[in-house]
Parts: structure tokens; sequence; C-alpha cells
């Protein structure tokens, strides 16, 4: 009797390895750790609310002589940076092959910045912490929210863009106005990749068209770019760029007009911010429709190419 509960034993656990044995024998061991790019370090300037939110996470600086009066600046991980971005940037409820193509971005501009300035550059990009996700998102909602964050981040892991043989430029925003804008007319240099793309879907969007009221001014719409951005507005004796302009006045997008009414001056935006690179509004629409994140990134950024940044040296240019 013994011998044959033994063998049941035996028999049993075989039936509860056998899929696995198999999985490992067809796709090898699964590895859950994160890749070593990935996993990289960064310095990051914090603004005065996240200075209590965040520990300089580094175990390699735990016995640093960092004076406490210099503790803005943090290395965390590069995951940590990157959901921070992502999370501030997003809407939370986009589709995830959406979330997956601005990983893409964010990751690839970081490793840019790093590549062009040295590994020791500070990253300034505003960022959320734990915290301030918790206080938009509410607690309830931070888990499942953060969680298509971070599995969007880990789906892509290492993918960068890539274009003749160099990171990408790869900027981002919310709404166009109907159309992206070109590079070289916003950034003053070729990238053939940023071009004037339609984006139709964008007019039907709520936040289209928005209108503010501000107190009369000498201002003057001066120049707009073919896409219908300003380049440049007249203040008084002034010349002031659209997004210097958009940014003073907390406009939500540099595509406006400005029209007097009432002794007041009258600034009607469309679409929202800056307009180059990807619209996320389009790209979440097309992840309804079936597209994927390559699918995507090839849209807003045709011709380049996703490549793996294992290949990138994190070392300063100048060594």
């Amino acid at each position: 009797m013994r011998q044959r509960f033994k063998q049941f034993g035996y028999y049993l656990i075989i039936i509860v390895l056998l899929p696995y044995v198999i999985t490992v024998f067809i796709n090898g061991p699964s590895i859950t750790t994160s890749s070593h790019v990935d996993g990289t370090y960064v310095k990051v300037k914090l603004d005065e609310s996240q200075s209590e939110d965040i520990d300089n996470k580094n175990p390699e600086n735990e016995n640093s002589d960092t004076p406490s009066d210099q503790s803005e600046i943090v290395e965390i991980p590069i995951e940590d940076y990157c959901i921070g971005i992502m999370a501030k940037e997003v809407l939370p409820d986009y589709q995830k092959e959406m979330l997956k193509a601005q990983a893409v971005l964010v990751r690839t501009e970081v490793y840019r910045k790093i590549e062009q300035e040295g590994s020791d550059t500070v990253l300034t990009d505003s960022f959320w912490t734990q915290k301030q996700m918790e206080k938009a998102w509410g607690v309830t909602k931070y888990s499942r929210y953060y969680s298509k964050l971070r599995n969007a981040w880990r789906g892509t892991e290492g993918q960068v863009l890539m274009y003749d043989g160099k990171l990408a430029n790869t900027p981002f925003f919310r709404l166009s106005n109907g159309s992206t804008r070109d590079g070289k007319e916003v950034l003053g240099e070729s990238y053939p990749y940023l071009k004037i793309l339609e984006c139709p879907l964008d007019i039907e969007a709520e936040e289209q068209i928005q209108t503010v009221t501000l107190e009369d001014m000498d201002a003057e719409v001066e120049q707009c770019d073919t896409a219908g951005y300003v380049l440049s507005v007249r203040v008084g004796k002034e010349k002031v760029s659209g997004e210097e302009f958009r940014t003073n006045y907390h406009l939500a997008s540099s595509c406006f007009t400005l029209q007097k009414y009432n002794g007041k001056l009258r600034i009607t935006t469309r679409g929202v911010g800056h307009g180059l690179g990807m619209s996320q509004n389009t790209a979440n629409e097309a992840a309804k429709k079936g597209d994927g994140y390559e699918e995507i990134l090839e849209r807003f950024f045709e011709g380049t190419d996703i490549k793996e940044v294992t290949d990138i040296v994190l070392s300063d240019p100048s060594e």
C-alpha cells in the first residue's frame, strides 16, 4: 500500500510540473527581472513638493557624503523616473498599446539626453512620485493605474526609437489642431521623421477648442507655421515665440488666435500641447481600432526603427 502511495505521489508531481517543463523546453526559462539598462539609476532633480516624497534609492550611495542641502538631486531607478513621467503626461485610461508607444518615446528621450550629456547629467523633466500619483488618482485607483503604466514600460523593455543610427527626437503632446507639425519649422533643423500628419479624429475631441479671456494688451500674432501653430507674437515692442506666449499665459495650445472683445483680449486655442511628434489622442484612437504600438510609432515617426538600447554605453562621451 505504501508503495502505491509513493507511486501516486510521483505521478502527481509529474502532472503538476509537466506544463512547466514543456514551456521551458519550448521557450527557455522565464526571467522576470528587469534588463540591465532598465535597471539603471539616473540622477533627477526634484521640485520642492517632492523632496519629502522620495529618497535616494541607489544602494551604492547609502554611505555617500552628499550634503543634505543637495538632497533635491537624487538617484532613482530609470523605471521609477520614466513611469513618473508617463503618469504625469498621459491619461491613465488610455489603451494598452498606446501606453506602450508612450513608454518607448519616454525611454528614448531619457537615453538621448544621457547619451548627449553623459551619465552624470541631471534629468529635469517633470514627473510624479508615488504620493503625487495617489493624490491625482485616489488611493483606490492608484494600484490599477500604476500597474497599467508599469506593464507598458516592462512590455517594451529596453526598446527605443532610432533613426540613421542615432536615438530619435521623440516629442509627444495631448491633442493636435487636426495635424501635427513639421520638425524643421519648429526646431530649425531637419528631422525627416517629424513631419505634418493629418489627425482628423483630434478635431472631434471635447478639448479641441478652448477660450480664455485676459486683460486687454497690445498683442498680435505675427507668424504661424504650415500646420497653423503660432511661431511668433508681438507683445508691445517685444517679440516672443508662440510657445513662450502659451507658457506665459497658461494656454492649452500653441495654436491660437487673438481677438479684441469688450475691452478684453479673447484667446481661442485649438488642440492641447505643442503639436510636434505623437498626438496621444490619435494614438489612443488607433489603439482602439487594433493597431499595435509598433504601428503607432511608425505612423508618427516614419522611417525610424525600434531597437534595443543595450548597445548604448552610458558613460561620459569625453572619456
